[in-house]
């Protein structure tokens, strides 16, 4: 009984609720459909639309007058004749009051300066034409002279303080990468800031072709040419080098050349801090290589070639030293992975592999080649005892424990090896 009372009184409340509500929904479906509210809502849509697009257009207009440093740079006089703008970039005026010797300023258009009706316009819009943008030449020569200044103090108070002249060998030979590889040599010796001697051993005597590309570095040279013409087996070809380089020795020795001397190849690849570096050496030197070994064969398989990714870090040759930093050893350079794969002779699709230890990575006091050198150690060997077949510099020193590690004991590498040659029958570029 009081359950059916209850359920009663609920229905009745819920009745009257949305009787009540009855008129709220009629009134605003009313104000919805009156005409008036309609025409209000498009108008406020049509407002809104016209402000987006006046808005998009003017924005950057107005930006560029807020926002821009500088009076000259802004749209009220994009338009400028080309004789306006010739006499904004005449730079002649800035010089004659500190002119600047041997600098060459590129003449300006005198034609174009006659014309005074020419705009510059694209489409509707102008260009805005800014100031010179580029740097005043006085100025720029003399923060040239400014770093010029703080690189020679820096050498003088971290630098060697008695360096010596530095004696460069490198043999070569006519081919078709010799331009290629010679010009990357000179350019790093150019750079040097010691006195420096190079030394050209070329094979099969002296070229034309060798003697124009280094007269073009301006350093002093001494090119010689050797009597033997260059093999295309690179067995035989180290070992002419080797010969080559002994000649050079030679050289050094009769002229009584004082300095350090490096080898350099015409294919090696050089940092600028090994020059820095070898002025330590006290008598016979040695340094770390990078050995860029690089494989041509285009048939291997997928195995071989992600084996060959997997195992590519680069080897290096040079000195090893124990915790004392003393020499202890010497990282050689591991064939096995390329047995089967090397190249005999230039033509062969393999890969070019270094001697055990390259010439590259030694350097040596020139007093130790002399005759007379009356203070020079008893552990060197006489070159005249020597016919020049050996593998490395080491061949010069009857103990190899005396060489002297340099470049963080071997842990910097300075030099990096690299034998990339064109076919023995090559014709280009034409000579």
């Amino acid at each position: 009984m009081k359950l059916s009372v209850l359920q009663q009184t609920y229905l009745g409340r819920r009745s009257n609720s949305f009787r009540s509500s009855g008129p709220l929904d009629s009134s605003s479906d009313s104000a919805i459909r009156s005409p008036a509210a309609i025409f209000w809502l498009i108008l406020h849509g049509l407002c809104c639309l016209i402000s987006l697009v006046l808005g998009f257009r003017f924005s950057r207009l107005v930006f560029f007058f807020l926002f821009s440093t500088s009076s000259t740079n802004l749209y009220t006089s994009p338009f400028r004749s080309t004789a306006e703008l010739a006499k904004s970039l005449d730079v002649r005026s800035v010089l004659s009051t500190n002119p600047v010797t041997n600098l060459e300023l590129p003449s300006l258009n005198k034609t174009a300066a006659t014309t005074t009706n020419s705009r510059v316009v694209v489409g509707r819009h102008g260009i805005r034409i800014r100031p010179w943008p580029h740097p005043n030449p006085v100025e720029v020569m003399k923060a040239h002279q400014i770093i010029e200044r703080v690189q020679k103090e820096q050498r003088l108070q971290f630098g060697a303080k008695d360096p010596r002249a530095v004696i460069v060998v490198t043999p070569t030979y006519v081919r078709t990468f010799q331009a290629l590889h010679l010009t990357g040599v000179m350019h790093s010796l150019m750079l040097v800031p010691y006195d420096l001697v190079w030394i050209v051993v070329e094979a099969g005597g002296v070229s034309n072709e060798t003697a124009s590309l280094i007269a073009k570095s301006g350093l002093k040279t001494i090119h010689v040419g050797f009597n033997q013409r260059m093999p295309n087996a690179w067995e035989e070809r180290n070992k002419l080098e080797s010969k080559m380089r002994f000649h050079a020795l030679r050289i050094v020795r009769e002229k009584k050349l004082d300095g350090i001397v490096m080898f350099a190849d015409d294919s090696n690849m050089h940092s600028m801090e090994l020059f820095d570096e070898i002025q330590n050496v006290k008598w016979f030197g040695a340094v770390s290589v990078g050995i860029l070994a690089n494989s041509v064969n285009t048939d291997e398989t997928a195995d071989e070639k992600k084996e060959e990714e997997e195992n590519s870090r680069m080897p290096v040759q040079g000195p090893a030293c124990n915790p004392s930093n003393m020499l202890a050893g010497w990282h050689t350079f591991n064939t096995l992975p390329f047995a089967g794969k090397v190249a005999v002779t230039i033509d062969d699709r393999g890969t070019v592999l270094p001697s055990k230890l390259e010439w590259s990575g030694f350097v040596l006091n020139s007093r130790l080649l002399w005759k007379d050198g009356g203070d020079k150690p008893e552990w060197i060997k006489d070159i005249d005892m020597l016919d020049g077949d050996i593998e490395s510099p080491l061949g010069l020193v009857k103990d190899p424990s005396m060489v002297e590690p340099l470049g963080s004991c071997g842990r910097q590498v300075l030099v990096w090896w690299l034998r990339v040659e064109a076919r023995a029958d090559s014709k280009f570029p034409p000579r």
